[in-house]
This record gives structure tokens, sequence and C-alpha cells, in this order.
């Protein structure tokens, strides 16, 4: 493993410190699911780490558990219409924004999953693999993830045959069969190019 997988260590050290990630920059269909987490010191959760890393029954539990114990918690999103205006890394930063925002009590300090930082008014910085090198980003990799996993599962019985239940809106090969014998629906990204180029075909015809 990389030396970027071992634990990160804040430049903030007091209480309200909030850790904020996002799901969903890869699928052709969805939205991408942002979540913030201010966890309790005085309550401990065992376990946390990056979502990717946990099984569905375990994401499942952590999620009620830091819904429970957190000092505040907020998800929040940015719609597939803003990801076809203004781009899927802008819309995921926005969706981070508002995940922020939204938390009831204003973080002092922002640890953000990756490499680059939203525009906002909080102090902040960035950390890459934080998902895996922090508590309060992984829970809120947690929480982001199983609500985006959840709304697919809603979205594969609204639209059934492009199994969103399964492929959460990735490209499998399964989905890019059926976006060319279904074609595309409403919840699906038109700017992102398996999609945009079933769309060109059918303006072809």
């Amino acid at each position: 493993m990389s030396a970027l997988a071992g634990p990160f260590t804040p430049s903030y050290t007091g209480q309200w410190l909030a850790g904020v990630d996002e799901v969903g920059r890869g699928p052709l269909a969805g939205d991408v699911v942002a979540a913030a987490v201010i966890l309790d010191p005085g309550k401990p959760i065992q376990g946390l780490r990056d979502s990717k890393a946990l099984t569905e029954a375990r994401r499942e539990l952590l999620y009620d558990e830091i819904c429970t114990k957190a000092l505040s918690w907020c998800v929040a999103r940015a719609t597939v219409e803003e990801i076809d205006r203004i781009n899927i890394l802008q819309a995921s930063l926005l969706a981070m924004v508002r995940a922020v925002r939204g938390l009831d009590a204003a973080p002092e300090h922002v640890l953000v999953d990756g490499n680059r930082l939203p525009e906002w008014e909080f102090s902040a910085e960035a950390v890459v693999q934080g998902d895996g090198r922090h508590p309060a980003i992984s829970a809120a990799s947690i929480l982001a993830k199983v609500t985006r996993d959840r709304e697919m599962v809603l979205l594969d019985t609204e639209f059934p045959g492009y199994g969103f239940a399964g492929n959460k809106g990735y490209p499998t090969k399964n989905h890019l069969a059926a976006l060319e014998t279904l074609g595309v629906t409403p919840i699906h990204r038109t700017s992102f190019g398996p999609v945009r180029a079933r769309l060109a075909q059918i303006e072809l015809f």
C-alpha cells in the first residue's frame, strides 16, 4: 500500500472538525451525492474506513450509527441537470459545498477528500485518499454511498432493464447494452461519452 494510505493528522485539533466526501462521479446515470459529518469525540465509532472497502451490510450498520452518534451530519447532491451543465468535477464540488453548509453546526475546519477544495467560506484542507485516512471523511463517504446506492435501487424499479440496483449507474457491459436497446432515460448524464454517443445515433435516424 502507498504511504498515502496512512492515518492523516489535521492541522485543526478542536471538536468542530467536519469531513466531507462525494460518491458518484463515474456513473452514467443519477445524481452525484456528497455528505459532511462532524463526529462526536465522546462517542467513538469503530470500523470507520473508506466505504468502498466495506461490505454493503457493514455500511448499512455504520450508516445508522453515524447518524445516531455524530454531532452533525448532512447529505446533499448535485443533480443530473447540474452535472450536464457545469461538468462532473464542478458538480461534485457543488454537492460538497451544499453538504457542509447544510450541517446544523458550522464547522471550524473541514477535511475534504481528494486534492481540490471547493470555493467556500470554511477553513479547509484537501486530503488525498482521505476516505481511508481520517474517520470524519470515512463517515462522510459511508453516508454518501449508502444514500446514493439506496436511490439507485429505487430508480431500478422506475427504469427497469438497466440494472441500476446492481451497477449503481456505472458503465458496466449490461448497462451499455441496455443503453443501445432501451435508449437514454431522464436520469442519464447526457454530457457523458456513452450517453452522448447514443443520443447522436438517434439523431442520425
